[in-house]
């Protein structure tokens, strides 16, 4: 690995003084920041050490994508104007239509996606929506870490149960079996081992949550379903995040599940961090002060349309909270800067307030504070000596970021994912001009398509890439 010396650019260091250093230089050393010197002191470095020019350009940490799902990068244009169309497909083509193959496609697609944008590390939850988990056979893990690892970004996959009834049926492709039924103990065993095989794999850059479905008390169970069973189960798996050291997450809060999640159910924490939670309720917020739980605000998602995560509120009482972007999806890119810009949107609206949630907030929320929820502040984030040199370098030269004035308030209003010019993690360039360097794109698109090609032909969901009617529907409204 090369040492690196980022010069002549504006470093936005999101330390704890905010600093914002023109003419800055970042020096990279061993894949991680050796120094951070101002705009008067000579750029030096030794012949090992290779310049980046910078000069008319944002120098920033890593983007953080705080939640996302693995799977939905090869289905996001599947049934689009129909959610349940979606989420139907979804949950055929993971658990009967998917081999290793789409598992390995959809991360090096989501990867390159995601070094395009910017966004150095990324939390996946392995399967759809909040329920399938793809932990049938660990060879669907490791079909997407292999993919992540030579993509070069840094990931977290959370793997964990599926709700019951059990069994859940899955076709495994890879391993000659037919249809097969799963246990709730298989899902357990098959995430124990895919913790330890990657977690902390690959100088740290892999890692490993844990994660189980939400419950809600007046939720409806299927028959031979009790809470009492949900529970146990939502413990074991807490249990092993408990054992092993991982944090835990969940997708999906909303009015009251925060509450229960903690007082009936036992499962929160300062390492746990929930996605969406919207429209909760007092109980809800004071658990979260309690507990030092973080929130992943989803600001672009469907659960933002039919609720709303009160973050403002939610910051003003101490919480934690970051962005994610919950994609890929049919209406949802993994665009940080987009999702950004949507959270400063929607808070406004709410409050009818043009003030609320500044953009430097919401800058924090997808670097030092995306980095605090998922428990990686000490080492991604910012920009400080002894971090990981996980950086990326926004060009402001560009028509709609022009004129030069008010540099980092025009990059997080007009900017996009299309503008970042270099991406580095762990010191390595994985883009540099917009040319991927550590995987051929062209390659990672054909397997993309070729592989969910063949997840519609064994679903028999091929007609689901014809138009649909809703493209040009009127507005609905009750």
């Amino acid at each position: 690995m090369r040492n690196l010396v980022i010069g002549g650019g504006i470093v936005v260091t999101m330390d704890s003084g905010r600093r914002v250093i023109e003419g800055g230089t970042v020096h990279l050393r061993d894949g991680r920041i050796a120094a951070i010197t101002g705009p008067n002191e000579a750029i030096t470095t030794t012949e090992s050490a290779e310049i980046i020019d910078a000069t008319g350009m944002l120098v920033l940490p890593g983007l953080i994508d705080a939640h996302a799902h693995a799977g939905h990068a090869l289905v996001k244009t599947l049934g689009s104007d129909d959610s349940a169309t979606w989420f139907n497909a979804c949950r055929q083509i993971y658990t009967l239509g998917s081999d290793e193959e789409f598992w390995h496609a959809d991360a090096a697609l989501f990867a390159l996606e995601r070094i395009k944008a910017g966004v150095t590390t990324g939390v996946s939850m392995l399967g759809g929506g909040d329920s399938i988990s793809r932990t049938d056979h660990p060879g669907v893990a490791d079909a997407h870490f292999s993919a992540i690892k030579q993509a070069g970004t840094r990931a977290m996959l959370a793997v964990g149960a599926n709700r019951p009834p059990f069994p859940w049926r899955f076709r495994n492709w890879d391993h000659g079996e037919d249809e097969r039924d799963i246990s709730f103990e298989r899902q357990l065993e098959v995430s124990r081992r895919i913790a330890a095989s990657w977690h902390g794999a690959e100088n740290e850059r892999l890692s490993v949550a844990l994660t189980y479905p939400v419950s809600r008390p007046d939720e409806p169970l299927p028959d031979g379903v009790t809470a009492e069973l949900v529970t146990e189960h939502a413990r074991q798996v807490r249990a092993l995040s408990h054992e092993l050291g991982l944090r835990f997450t969940q997708d999906g809060h909303r009015e009251g599940s925060i509450a229960y999640a903690h007082d009936v159910q036992d499962l929160l924490g300062e390492d746990a961090f929930l996605s969406h939670s919207t429209n909760l309720t007092e109980a809800d917020i004071a658990v979260l002060r309690e507990t030092s739980a973080s929130v992943v605000h989803n600001p672009s998602a469907v659960a933002s349309i039919k609720g709303r995560c009160p973050v403002p509120e939610l910051i003003d009482q101490g919480v934690t909270v970051a962005i994610g972007s919950d994609a890929p999806a049919p209406d949802r890119s993994g665009d940080m800067i987009r999702h950004m810009q949507q959270a400063m949107h929607y808070h406004r609206r709410h409050f009818r307030d043009d003030q609320i949630l500044p953009p430097g907030k919401a800058l924090e929320m997808v670097t030092i504070d995306a980095a605090k929820a998922i428990g990686m502040e000490t080492e991604i984030g910012s920009l400080e000596a002894g971090k990981k040199a996980d950086i990326v370098l926004l060009d402001l030269r560009k028509p709609h970021l022009v004129p030069a004035n008010m540099p980092l308030h025009r990059a997080i209003y007009f900017a996009n994912g299309a503008d970042i010019d270099t991406t580095i993690v762990d010191g390595r360039i994985l883009m540099r001009g917009r040319s991927v360097s550590s995987v051929d794109e062209g390659n990672v698109l054909d397997a993309a398509d070729a592989a969910i090609a063949k997840a519609l032909e064994r679903t028999g969901l091929t007609s689901l890439l014809e138009t649909r009617s809703g493209f040009w529907g009127q507005s609905r409204y009750d």
